[in-house]
């Protein structure tokens, strides 16, 4: 036996000929007809591309979705996260067992659009879903889940998933439930095995809206709830792959009307709306895919010499667009507790970080910084031009959820836009 199925066998996940797994937990041979070990009858399948079955407990709406398997090791946000656009095609694995007890509402989403639903379409727990017990809720987790599409499993070994992840990297899959327990074994097998994966992928085109939209909802306060931005002192257009919403309510808040566009608007319509800076949202998929389209926009943006900031999918075609190049990763970067250098400061700040793809620092041309790098894996995590208000970082400095470590970068880009109108720049800190 090879590393890999012995480690698999070891800690329960995974399914061969010879032995079938439930709850991430191996069911001896002769024990599979004792009543004892087959009461429990799986409602959930996760199928591997390699053909490794997972069974669990069913939650979330019934059906079968197709999708990359990741892990994110955040505590909290568990909303948050499953609302975030950039996990489109992603069934997300969360490490921290215990899932759903503060329950849902409807101030946490991070889609832009919830009526669409973009965002993960599977996820996965270690624990049962539990009533909600938090002043905040008013939905259970599985209702919510079951609302918005999402295919869930519970029951599993989330740590032996994790472990398969790290050592042979993302999977295709499909994620399965049918609350009959029925299921067609060999086409979902043959359906993860065909799903093409996230490479090459332009997903920011399913993500994005489909017509501009103003923006003035600044971030939340817990005696008032949002916040609404009456009397703006700027202009930000933003470029949506995918936006967060506390991105835009972050801008708003410090002092911007925010114009939300769809990816594929031209630069031309973009400058015509007389804009003081241009934001580059996050977004799923390829980057190099988007960019065929997106990345012929952003270098006449860049040209104008308007400040222009960046996050995560915005990041990495900016760099396209400065003549970089962008690849995937093993693994990926998803949580909440990701410890990155910011080199401009000299300071570490822990973030917020959920990308599957990354500029590579070595093709970074003459002219571009490298800004901050993963404290993780030395990964590039931030870029800026040396001569123009320019600039971008991989991780989420809008965090939800997540530490506020990296809030100052907003308040560097508007310094950038106040510098320009020649106003007082706010203290970054």
């Amino acid at each position: 036996m090879d590393a890999l199925p012995a480690l698999l066998y070891g800690i329960g996940l995974g399914r061969t000929a010879e032995t079938r797994f439930r709850g991430g937990t191996p069911l001896p041979e002769r024990a599979m007809s004792e009543t004892a070990w087959t009461d429990e009858k799986p409602t959930a399948l996760l199928v591997l591309a390699d053909g490794t079955v997972i069974e669990g407990r069913g939650l979330g709406a019934a059906g079968v979705a197709e999708g990359e398997v990741c892990f994110n090791t955040a505590l909290t946000g568990y909303e948050e996260i499953l609302t975030d656009p950039s996990y489109l095609g992603q069934i997300v694995t969360f490490t921290f067992p215990h899932i759903g007890n503060v329950g849902t509402n409807a101030e946490d989403i991070e889609d832009l659009t919830p009526a669409r639903h973009i965002g993960a379409v599977g996820a996965v727990f270690k624990a049962d879903v539990t009533n909600p017990s938090n002043w905040r809720a008013a939905e259970h987790l599985d209702q919510w889940l079951k609302r918005r599409g999402v295919v869930a499993l519970t029951g599993i070994d989330t740590r032996a998933l994790t472990a398969l992840i790290r050592e042979k990297g993302m999977p295709n899959a499909v994620i399965a439930y049918a609350p009959d327990g029925k299921f067609d074994l060999p086409a979902l097998k043959a359906k993860a095995a065909a799903w093409p994966g996230l490479i090459d992928m332009d997903l920011a085109k399913e993500a994005t809206i489909g017509q501009s939209l103003g923006w003035n909802e600044a971030p939340w306060q817990i005696e008032t709830g949002y916040g609404t931005q009456q009397a703006p002192s700027f202009h930000v257009v933003a470029m949506d792959f995918g936006v967060k919403r506390n991105i835009l309510r972050l801008l708003s808040g410090l002092g911007a009307k925010v114009t939300v566009v769809p990816a594929s608007t031209s630069a031309e319509s973009i400058l015509a709306m007389k804009p003081d800076g241009v934001f580059l949202s996050n977004g799923p998929g390829d980057p190099a895919a988007t960019g065929d389209y997106a990345v012929p926009a952003i270098k006449a943006l860049v040209d104008s010499g308007l400040p222009v900031f960046g996050i995560c999918l915005g990041h990495q075609m900016l760099a396209l667009a400065l003549g970089a190049k962008t690849g995937k990763m093993h693994q990926g970067h998803h949580g909440a507790n990701h410890p990155v250098k910011d080199h401009t400061t000299g300071k570490v700040e822990i973030v917020s970080m959920n990308h599957g793809f990354a500029v590579d620092r070595k093709t970074l041309p003459e002219g571009v910084e490298e800004t901050h790098v993963s404290l993780f894996d030395g990964s590039n995590c931030g870029i800026r031009l040396k001569d123009r208000p320019v600039f971008s970082v991989q991780h989420h400095p809008e965090a939800s959820p997540g530490p506020q470590d990296s809030h100052y970068l907003f308040r560097r880009f508007v310094n950038f836009i106040r510098e320009r109108r020649g106003e007082t720049a706010l203290a970054e800190r």
